[in-house]
């Protein structure tokens, strides 16, 4: 984990999203432990009451749930949530504005269709 602590967003945002990132790409699977308050706060002598906001957000959200005693585990779906709610930021960021600069460009459906296809087989 990194956080930049002259960063506009809070920490307690940056350490949500830092642990929402390791759940998306796997770091941190479903039904596995994710690092404990004391552990981040400790590591990068952060407040640990910033951690726990930061992970009261996962909570909130769904991603990860408190086992009494225990710790923080990834939910089940955390995984599928956040490729879902990723998908459609994608699609509100990109994909519509990408779509409106086809559209002032005077392409077509199926022009825009293949340049997509030909970029795409290029990777």
């Amino acid at each position: 984990m990194f956080f930049e602590f002259d960063n506009e967003t809070p920490l307690y945002r940056q350490i949500a999203e830092q642990i929402e990132e390791g759940i998306f790409t796997g770091v941190f699977p479903a039904e596995s432990q994710v690092p404990s308050t004391t552990e981040i706060s400790r590591q990068f002598n952060i407040n640990p009451a910033t951690v726990l906001k930061g992970m009261n957000q996962l909570v909130e959200n769904g991603l990860i749930e408190k086992k009494r005693g225990r710790g923080m585990f990834v939910t089940k779906m955390a995984q599928d949530q956040i490729t879902t709610k990723r998908q459609a930021e994608f699609n509100d960021h990109y994909v519509e504005t990408f779509i409106k600069e086809a559209q002032k460009l005077k392409l077509t459906k199926a022009e825009l269709i293949a340049l997509i296809e030909r970029s795409y087989d290029n990777e």
